[in-house]
């Protein structure tokens, strides 16, 4: 018995050595939280806006006020973008720091590779369906490309991405069919997935 330990522990580092060499593990599950939550105001920001457009009795003309309201939204989404990117980064390179880990080696080049493929295709299709006017698609698509990025980037990272991407395709996908709801889609998909996967992500991997 007293054989069997040291080369229980040692088979445990050689698992540990090659999970890092082969899959980012350094992300923080405060990543997946401070996310929702900037989702969830940006969220609550982007339904005064409409509450507003809607009261001032601008029907669903997309000329001037729809137009402003239009910019406003985008404007809207891309703070919280560039809000949840920063605290990802501050909170995943907290954690590398603590485990003296590098936050940018070979396997983080490969997730990034293969979440920004997905994440650019949606985009460019995305920014089509605002040329065309066909805007109650825009919620549905975000979510279903996130998804899709996350799922393709999973296996070069925890499991636990894998499960947030098909939540995030499952919504997008039932968005398609709820005209009208995009913005609670949206909120729930960005907002309270990723506050569930954080804590998830925290009570597993960190506390």
């Amino acid at each position: 018995m007293v054989e069997q330990n040291p080369s229980l522990e040692t088979l445990q580092d050689i698992k540990r050595m090659m999970e890092r060499s082969s899959r980012f593990i350094s992300l923080s599950g405060w990543s997946g939280i401070s996310a929702g939550v900037c989702a969830l105001i940006g969220a609550w920001f982007a339904k005064q806006k409409i509450d507003e457009y809607h009261s001032s009795g601008s029907g669903d003309s997309i000329r001037g006020e729809g137009v402003s309201l239009i910019n406003q939204l985008l404007f809207i989404a891309g703070a919280v973008l560039v809000a949840a990117i920063i605290l990802a980064f501050i909170f995943t390179w907290l954690r590398t720091k603590k485990n003296r880990t590098n936050i940018w080696d070979p396997v983080a080049k490969r997730l990034m590779w293969n979440t920004i493929i997905p994440l650019a295709v949606g985009g460019l299709c995305i920014w089509r369906v605002l040329q065309i006017g066909s805007f109650t698609l825009v919620a549905p698509l975000c979510l279903v490309f996130y998804g899709l990025a996350l799922v393709n980037g999973s296996k070069y990272t925890v499991g636990e991405v894998r499960y947030l991407g098909y939540g995030q395709i499952i919504l997008g996908l039932l968005n398609l069919w709820l005209e009208g709801y995009g913005l609670y889609f949206w909120a729930l998909g960005f907002g309270v997935l990723h506050i569930i996967y954080g804590a998830m992500m925290w009570w597993k991997y960190e506390r």
